[in-house]
Formats: C-alpha cells, sequence, structure tokens
C-alpha cells in the first residue's frame, strides 16, 4: 500500500482532545470526507484491500454512524450490498439487539433479523476501533444471523486501546493506527 497515499488520509484526520470528555482524544474524520480527492483515495485504498483478500463476499455491513459513510460507497464499488448495524430503535421491523460497553458508558446494536441468511460472508465496517465494544458487539449480531465475518475493516485505529483483542480472533484490518 502507497505511503503517499497513507500520508494523504493521515493529513487530514484531526484530534480534538479532552472530546467528548475529558482525557479522551478525538480523531476526527471530517476532514477526510470534505475533501474528495482523500476520500476517493480512501475508498480506492479499502476496495483494493477487500478484492485481494476476499475473493467472495456478499455484504459489506455498516456501524451506524460513520461506518455507513465509508460502507455505502465501498460496497458499490465491490457490486454488492451495504447492511446497516443501527442504534436501538432505528430500524423497523423485527430486529436482533445487543448491548454492550463503551469507553464512556453503554449503548445497544441493532441489525434487521432478515438482514443476511445463514452463511453470507460479510465485512464489518466502520471509522475507528478503539476498545472494541461496538465492532465485537455487531460481529455477535452478525454471528446470531448465523453470517460468516469474514473481517472487522476501519479507517483508524487506537493502539494503545487493545481493541482489535476483543474481536475474538475475528481478523482485522485498519488504514491508520495512532498510539
Amino acid at each position: 500500500m502507497s505511503d503517499r497515499r497513507l500520508r494523504a488520509l493521515r493529513d487530514r484526520v484531526r484530534s480534538f482532545p479532552d472530546f467528548p470528555q475529558p482525557g479522551v482524544l478525538f480523531r476526527d474524520i471530517s476532514p477526510l470526507l470534505k475533501d474528495p480527492v482523500a476520500f476517493r483515495t480512501l475508498i480506492d485504498l479499502l476496495e483494493d484491500h477487500v478484492r485481494a483478500s476476499f475473493p467472495k463476499i456478499d455484504f459489506i455491513v455498516g456501524l451506524d454512524s460513520r461506518g455507513f459513510l465509508i460502507g455505502t460507497p465501498l460496497a458499490q464499488r465491490l457490486g454488492i450490498g451495504f447492511v446497516p448495524v443501527r442504534k436501538k430503535g432505528k430500524l423497523p421491523g423485527a430486529t436482533e439487539s445487543i448491548s454492550y460497553s463503551l469507553e464512556y458508558g453503554r449503548a445497544e446494536l441493532e441489525i434487521q433479523s432478515d438482514a443476511v441468511e445463514a452463511g453470507q460472508k460479510v465485512v464489518i465496517v466502520d471509522d475507528l476501533l478503539a476498545t472494541g465494544g461496538t465492532m465485537r458487539a455487531a460481529c455477535e449480531l452478525l454471528k446470531r444471523l448465523k453470517a460468516e465475518v469474514l473481517e472487522c475493516l476501519v479507517i483508524i485505529e487506537l493502539t494503545a486501546l487493545k481493541g482489535s483483542e476483543k474481536l475474538n480472533s475475528i481478523p482485522f484490518y485498519s488504514l491508520l493506527q495512532y498510539e
């Protein structure tokens, strides 16, 4: 993967100390999203990775809400469907839900019960992996539906928080790593 392209992405991630609470350093991808060249580069890199890693994939699963921003164009590029995992109460119809811990609280995720069929292959995407709680919860939801989670894929990994260790040996990939 091109160091130049990764540097271009890293240059468009900004940091906000003490957000959303004291002691948290928030990594903001908004500048990356509003730069069409950087955003195209991001999707190019993710597409290259997924195509090289997985010859057969059924869906990209995006996590509420920033996972939607990268998951939908990635799915479009790959010519496959997109499945949202939402915060509780946002999806109509029958759903599966799970409660989990965040860095600073608790949350609940849901997926529609018919979103995927048993044995379908998925890659889960989000913008960032911190402690791993949200991604792990999403993996559990997909396992309940008997999907095969091929990989968890993020733009940014906060390595010091060791979130990938919570994924119980599900393959994990990040484009950018921060301490």
